[in-house]
């Protein structure tokens, strides 16, 4: 299926543009919407970490971030597909899981969760990829 549309979708944090990506790619099709989230974690654009210390509190961020980029798309967590979530710590997954399954116990997406050996700023201690596609 050919993309018709192509919009990169920023949150205008700054290490956006200086490292080449987009928060989100957003490819609209005839019959469909993609949306490409990249890595997301619970850090501000100033800096401070939401949640520090918290995996779970950390996660549930992020899920609202990524959902908020989707209502303002006309989409929502409903239609995401596949979840990548990356935890630094094993003692995290437990945590991480269960955030992820309040927001989509019922959706179900195919999701993976992975130990890593730590995330760009170690106060991070979650960070969730998503990919999600909505009917038009």
């Amino acid at each position: 299926m050919r993309c018709i549309h192509r919009t990169n979708i920023s949150t205008n944090s700054p290490w956006e543009a200086a490292n080449g990506y987009s928060r989100c790619v957003k490819l609209e099709r005839a019959d469909s919407t993609d949306f490409f989230f990249a890595g997301t974690t619970a850090i501000n654009p100033d800096g401070t970490i939401e949640h520090e210390g918290d995996a779970g509190g950390q996660a549930r961020v992020i899920l609202e971030r990524i959902g908020a980029v989707l209502q303002e798309h006309g989409a929502s967590l409903a239609d995401v597909v596949a979840t990548r979530m990356y935890v630094t710590d094993v003692a995290h997954a437990q945590a991480v899981g269960l955030a992820h399954g309040a927001v989509f116990k019922d959706i179900r997406p195919a999701a993976t969760l992975m130990v890593v050996a730590g995330l760009v700023d170690p106060r991070m201690l979650v960070e969730i990829e998503a990919h999600a596609i909505a009917s038009r």
